[in-house]
């Protein structure tokens, strides 16, 4: 299914809102300044293609979710918490009930893969 009223703009604005409230959060900003840096735009331009794949599937992204995520060995089931709760608060914040509820309920899904793949799946032996 894909959404009329989600844009490339609407796109990049929940991204860029989103990221600004990661990068001040205390307990996810520095496992992302450990990682990126300074220079967010390339990540930014990374996870705009995904999110626009995820609600258009216009094919954009092609990367690996989970390898990028498995390398993460400081991140804890917590801190997928905190980052559905900051996208669900700039969900609701940026759009109406039916396009925020899509979103949300996408990254609900895609936040509860990554903690199924990370920690609770046997690594390899």
């Amino acid at each position: 299914m894909t959404y009329h009223d989600i844009t490339d703009d609407s796109i990049g604005a929940l991204v860029d809102d989103f990221y600004g409230r990661v990068r001040r959060d205390a307990d996810l900003g520095p496992i992302f300044a450990a990682r990126i840096g300074d220079d967010w735009e390339p990540h930014l331009h990374v996870i705009k293609m995904f999110w626009s794949n995820v609600m258009l599937s216009d094919g954009r992204y092609r990367g690996n979710p989970m390898g990028k995520h498995l390398s993460l060995t400081d991140v804890t089931p917590e801190h997928f918490d905190i980052w559905l709760r900051l996208f669900r608060q700039t969900a609701t914040d940026l759009f109406d009930d039916t396009l925020s509820t899509a979103l949300i309920e996408r990254a609900e899904r895609i936040a509860q893969s990554l903690k199924i793949g990370m920690f609770e799946l046997p690594g390899p032996s």
